[in-house]
């Protein structure tokens, strides 16, 4: 009965991560309540979730291909983001930073709601030539490590930041986003997985079960996903981004 409820709540958690992001918020909890302790369940979770988004990139590989030098850039970044942000957060009090995320998750789901507006506002939105040039390569992979250092560090909500700062330094369409999302996503979470294998907090039956629950909600999400008029993706994100920032204001 647990592996059919931890399977399920890691495909959900899939489905939601390739989509849009906050799956963290079921497969945690489903961890939860089955007995595991809390370093333990996160530990496993973040496991339990990479392949969900490395099926997200296969889902979204002509998307990735369309991009290469966008997605080779943010990937190198990513990696090294992340890699800081596990060394911080192993010489910061996690609590101090537990009563910044309600506050960022707000300003991650702000940019993306109103991230054309924004743009279009303070003009920094580059056009589809200029992102070739170097000059919006640094300033995008600059944005990009400072993410993925929050990443590494904390992780809560880094999809929606992820989706808004492509937003702000100008890529628009919803379907290259989710793809580059992924990626992003999962090159800083292989060090923090690095970093639990050694430690030996990971409960390896539970990730198991769970791995293979959130690699078929990874793909099936994002295979879905792109059937839908962008539009409609957009709007889904939208939602979920506010429903789990009204979630932790709530909590706080």
């Amino acid at each position: 009965m647990q592996a059919c409820f931890l399977f399920f709540a890691a495909w959900m958690s899939g489905v939601l991560n390739s989509v849009a992001g906050g799956g963290g918020l079921i497969i945690f909890p489903a961890l939860i309540v089955t007995g595991l302790p809390a370093i333990s369940a996160n530990a496993t979770s973040t496991l339990a979730s990479c392949p969900g988004y490395i099926a997200g990139i296969s889902a979204y590989r002509e998307e990735l291909q369309a991009q290469q030098q966008l997605s080779w850039l943010f990937g190198s970044v990513s990696l090294v983001g992340g890699m800081l942000g596990a060394v911080l957060l192993l010489h910061t009090p996690a609590s101090v930073f537990d009563q910044l995320v309600p506050y960022l998750l707000l300003l991650a789901t702000v940019l993306f709601t109103f991230g054309n507006s924004i743009s279009t506002l303070l003009q920094i939105a580059p056009k589809e030539t200029a992102q070739n040039s170097s000059c919006f390569q640094i300033k995008a992979s600059f944005v990009q490590l400072l993410v993925s250092v929050y990443g590494g560090f904390y992780g809560l909500g880094i999809s929606f930041l992820i989706l808004a700062t492509l937003r702000i330094v100008g890529i628009k369409n919803i379907h290259q986003m989710n793809a580059l999302k992924v990626l992003i996503i999962m090159c800083t979470d292989s060090f923090a997985i690095v970093t639990f294998v050694i430690a030996g907090v990971i409960a390896w039956q539970q990730a198991l079960v769970m791995m293979v629950g959130a690699s078929v909600g990874g793909y099936s999400g994002a295979y879905y996903a792109r059937q839908l008029k962008p539009e409609w993706v957009r709007r889904f994100v939208i939602v979920i981004a506010w429903g789990i920032t009204c979630y932790f204001f709530l909590r706080k």
